[in-house]
């Protein structure tokens, strides 16, 4: 009966150690994600891309369609919009910037959407943003226009004009498009 009694005092310690291990774990995550939600309404939040000012840096890559795009080839103001597969966010913004890019000044040859992703979990977003925007599917950190671009939150959307300096790092989706980067 003893024996019995230490292994099941033993396997009670060794559940209750488990159990502090993860809620530490789960403490520091929440001070984490508080830290974060401070810079956000605090004014301090990242840039999904470079600050309004700022200046791309040099790229150039193939769209899915075979275009070429570089910095240098930009022809005026072009939105460009940043995404990823398993974004809860990106998948909630895609259709107002589908719509968006639909009305841009300039029609697809001034919108670029960048997919930053496996290609093969990139299609459903590469199949509604081809009509209206020149699709570009990016490896994370490797990526030419993401680099380019210092994407670090998605989704991402700015107004960049024809040297490749952003007119606007905080586009929103809901005002005319006809507006963006003014």
């Amino acid at each position: 009966m003893m024996p019995v009694v230490a292994v099941l005092a033993a396997l009670a310690l060794a559940v209750c150690l488990l159990d502090l291990v993860l809620t530490l774990g789960v403490i520091g995550r929440l001070r984490r994600h508080t830290e974060l939600i401070s810079n956000l309404t605090s004014g301090g939040r990242p840039y999904a891309l470079h600050p309004e000012g700022g200046t791309a840096g040099p790229f150039e890559t193939v769209a899915t369609t075979g275009e070429p795009l570089s910095r240098d080839r930009l022809s005026g103001r072009t939105l460009v919009g940043a995404f990823a597969p398993h974004c809860p966010a990106c998948e909630e913004k895609l259709p107002a910037f589908v719509e968006y890019a639909r009305a841009f000044p300039g029609g697809r040859d001034q919108v670029i959407a960048v997919v930053v992703g496996a290609e093969s979990e990139a299609g459903a977003y590469r199949e509604r943003l081809e009509p209206v925007a020149r699709v570009v599917i990016e490896q994370p950190v490797t990526g030419e226009i993401g680099t380019a671009l210092a994407l670090n939150a998605f989704p991402g959307f700015g107004v960049l004009d024809r040297s490749g300096t952003v007119l606007d790092e905080d586009v929103e989706l809901t005002r005319p498009a006809a507006a963006a980067g003014v």
